[in-house]
């Protein structure tokens, strides 16, 4: 810096080229001191390059030697690395075909299960192929096919599961009858047992109830697991305990396709698809089994049909409901059993109103009450049922009261109305036995005898208690009271005798050409008959156990219909004497201008009286008078006597006052009197006895005084 700074920047350079010649005098001397050296070196290396070339050629021998040597070795290194190279291949080739098997394994067995129509078991291994093998070999093309093809598979194995449902509904529509017949089967005979466990004495740890046991199978049920392959003998636990009399009614169907249906449903996500399906079906499948045939009320068979189907039906249901978890619930049970019973009461009242036949509706009766009491068994609300048959025990009794308006019919035209003739003790005790009648008089009377009454006395009394039988068959089984009971029998028995036994009497006493000896012994048996009523009533009371002091007891009407029917015959008595004196009186042909009367009295009169004699004649000497003022003999004859001379007089009057008579005679007159003496005589003969002085001849003052 201070050379370039100051001026002596000439000087610096000489003395620098000063110092640059110093230093190349130095260097050629040292050059000049080792030159011997160097020349000796270069002698030396021109030495060291001949034997550099002599080495050389050696090494190019040995490298050649060795190149020929060394051919066969790099030969076998060859074949050494490709055989490690096929080596490495091969293991990696076992490596990749041990990933690869069980996915081709298990495809086929996935296609095996499918081909053998095991659903459930093929699902579970599409999932064990899709998520855990699958994955480690995603990279192959086949493998990509496989998972292109799950989809499908899926659908394949939902829409199979889906036929197979399909197929198990068609079956239990098939066989819903026989399952209900089953059931009704075993409802039957707990109920015979149930009868004879009652009767005997009750034993500690008794059979269990229906309900217990079917709890108890269906918990056993619930054990057995629907996901294997084998779940179709799931109900053939419920055998073991059970004697072999009547099979289970689930033993009849197999459940396990719905069974392996809805775990596929459930394992593929679609359980509420077929919860809403199964329940569609179902409910489709209701309304057909509660669809009752046209001609369901000709037999006895098809309404047992009837209730068959929906037994079955709903035992079907009943089972599912304990077997599944939620395919259906007691909400959806009770809908449809509030539909089912709404729909099979409409039913039986449209189709037993169609019935005329008692009998028939006695065994409807019957099947209605096993029917009720089969799915009470199950927990199904019955009492609408019972209800409705408390409306069929009024057809009931009317087509018992038809029936018996038959019976009385034939029973009173074949009665020959006379009293029966008893030859021996063995007849006597016999009508006794059939008929309450006591009687000291006849009692000591030698045989032949006669009772009072004719044949249709017993025979109707009989078929009254035949009736009240009849009633109280069909009060079996309904869960009355004896109360109950006993007025239901009452009120029918009240109708029996007011109005089909009235009617019957009535349409007898009313019939033309019925004579008067006939109306006569209807008045002494309706007497007996009225009599028997209190023997009715303890009849009653014997097989209700429901004594007649008992409040709101109904009371027998029969007193009242027999006495209607007794005055009935009496004024049939009554007009059909008046009605021969009219046609006796119609013979009657006065001569008004007569100048001389006849010597006696009228033909006519004198014929008619005769007919009166020999009438009450007959009225008196009926056999079975006991008391005189409820008989014929007695106040009814008097009564008849009256009204034939009351009106014989009075008919007379009319004779003579008639307006087309405009003048008269004085032996016309005469002859007149003639016939009223003649009347005025039959009065003082006393026809009937009993009458007090002369009662009788009063009939006939008005027209004396005429």
């Amino acid at each position: 810096r201070s050379v370039y700074d100051g001026e002596e920047h000439g000087r610096f350079m000489e003395k620098l080229e000063a110092r640059i010649r110093n230093h190349d005098r130095e260097i050629e001397k040292m050059c000049n001191f080792h030159y011997q050296g160097f020349v000796d070196s270069i002698t030396e290396l021109l030495k060291v390059r001949g034997e550099a070339q002599k080495l050389k050629n050696q090494v190019t021998d040995t490298n050649r030697k060795l190149q020929n040597e060394g051919k066969e070795l790099i030969l076998a290194m060859e074949e050494l690395r490709q055989c490690r190279l096929q080596q490495r291949n091969i293991s990696a080739t076992v490596d990749k075909l041990t990933l690869c098997l069980p996915v081709l394994e298990m495809y086929s067995k996935l296609r095996e299960q499918m081909k053998s129509k095991r659903h459930y078991p093929a699902l579970k291994t599409l999932e064990h192929l899709e998520h855990t093998f699958l994955p480690q070999v995603s990279h192959y093309r086949f493998c990509k096919v496989m998972l292109e093809n799950i989809p499908r598979l899926r659908q394949d194995i939902r829409e199979l599961s889906m036929s197979d449902l399909k197929d198990f509904l068609e079956s239990i529509r098939k066989h819903s009858d026989r399952i209900g017949e089953t059931a009704m089967k075993q409802a039957q005979q707990q109920r015979n047992l149930d009868n004879i466990v009652s009767q005997q004495p009750r034993i500690s740890g008794g059979r269990k109830s229906k309900k217990e046991f079917s709890a108890s199978s269906e918990l056993e049920v619930k054990n057995t697991s629907p996901m294997s392959e084998q779940d179709s003998g799931i109900l053939d636990v419920e055998d073991e305990d059970e004697e072999e009399e009547v099979p289970g009614a689930q033993d009849l169907v197999d459940f396990s396709p719905v069974y392996r249906c809805l775990h596929i449903y459930s394992v593929l996500g679609a359980r509420e698809t077929f919860e809403s399906y199964y329940r569609k079906q179902r409910r489709k499948q209701a309304r057909l089994v509660l669809q009752p045939p046209s001609n369901m009320h000709e037999t006895l068979d098809g309404y047992r049909k009837y209730f068959n189907q929906i037994v079955g039906f709903f035992v079907v249901e009943d089972h599912i409901l304990h077997t599944t978890q939620g395919l259906v619930n007691r909400a959806y049970i009770d809908e449809l059993w509030e539909m089912a019973l709404s729909k099979t009461i409409a039913a039986l009242r449209t189709h037993s109103s169609y019935c005329s036949d008692p009998s028939l509706v006695l065994d409807l009766k019957n099947l209605i009450v096993l029917f009720a009491d089969t799915l009470q068994g199950y927990g199904f609300p019955v009492n609408q049922l019972f209800d409705m048959l408390l409306e069929i025990q009024d057809q009931y009794s009317e087509t018992l009261l038809k029936k018996w308006a038959g019976v009385f019919r034939n029973i009173l035209d074949s009665d020959n109305y006379s009293p029966i003739p008893v030859s021996n003790e063995e007849v006597y005790r016999k009508i006794v036995g059939q008929f309450p009648f006591q009687d000291a008089e006849l009692e000591k009377q030698p045989f032949p005898k006669k009772f009072p009454f004719s044949e249709f006395v017993p025979k109707v009394y009989s078929q009254i208690k035949e009736f009240i039988y009849a009633c109280l068959k069909f009060s079996e089984d309904l869960h009355l009271s004896s109360t109950e009971v006993d007025d239901m029998i009452r009120k029918s028995t009240n109708l029996l005798l007011t109005r089909t036994l009235s009617n019957c009497l009535q349409n007898v006493i009313k019939r033309k050409n019925v004579g008067l000896t006939e109306l006569v012994q209807i008045i002494i048996n309706t007497t007996h008959l009225e009599k028997s009523c209190k023997f009715l009533e303890e009849f009653i009371t014997n097989i209700t156990n429901v004594l007649p002091e008992t409040v709101h007891t109904t009371k027998l009407y029969g007193t009242t219909t027999f006495k209607d029917a007794r005055h009935a015959a009496e004024e049939e008595i009554y007009t059909n004497l008046n009605q021969k004196i009219d046609q006796f009186l119609q013979l009657a042909d006065y001569d008004w201008m007569a100048l001389e009367p006849g010597s006696r009295a009228s033909d006519y009169l004198v014929d008619l009286i005769g007919f009166l004699r020999s009438t009450f004649a007959v009225f008196t000497h009926l056999p079975g008078q006991v008391d005189v003022h409820s008989t014929m003999s007695g106040k009814v004859a008097q009564t008849a006597c009256m009204s034939a001379c009351k009106h014989l007089s009075t008919s007379l009057l009319q004779l003579l006052l008639e307006a087309e008579v405009r003048q008269l005679t004085l032996g016309a007159l005469h002859q007149f009197n003639l016939d009223v003496e003649e009347c005025e005589q039959f009065a003082r003969s006393g026809p009937v006895p009993g009458f007090q002085g002369d009662t009788l001849q009063l009939a006939f003052i008005d027209l004396r005084q005429v």
